[in-house]
C-alpha cells in the first residue's frame, strides 16, 4: 500500500484516536459528495442530529472510535 493510500485511508491504521487532516478532507468528501454513502451518512447525521444532544452526539462518536479500534 503506497504512502498516500495509507493517508487517504479513514481509519489510518491500527488507531483512529489521532485523526490527520487527509482523514478529515476524505471524511467530508464522503459525507458532502454524491455517492450512495453520502446520501446514507446524510440521512443518518441528520436523524441523530435531531435526536440527540450535544453529549449525547459525543458519546456515540466516542463510542463508534472505541468500537473501530475493537473495543479497546
Amino acid at each position: 500500500m503506497s504512502v498516500l493510500n495509507i493517508q487517504e485511508q479513514l481509519t489510518g491504521g491500527e488507531s483512529v484516536y489521532c485523526i490527520n487532516e487527509a482523514q478529515m478532507r476524505r471524511t467530508k468528501e464522503m459525507v458532502n459528495g454524491d455517492s450512495d454513502s453520502s446520501e446514507r451518512l446524510a440521512e443518518t447525521l441528520s436523524t441523530l442530529e435531531s435526536q440527540l444532544d450535544r453529549n449525547e452526539m459525543a458519546a456515540l462518536a466516542f463510542t463508534i472510535i472505541e468500537n473501530l479500534n475493537g473495543g479497546v
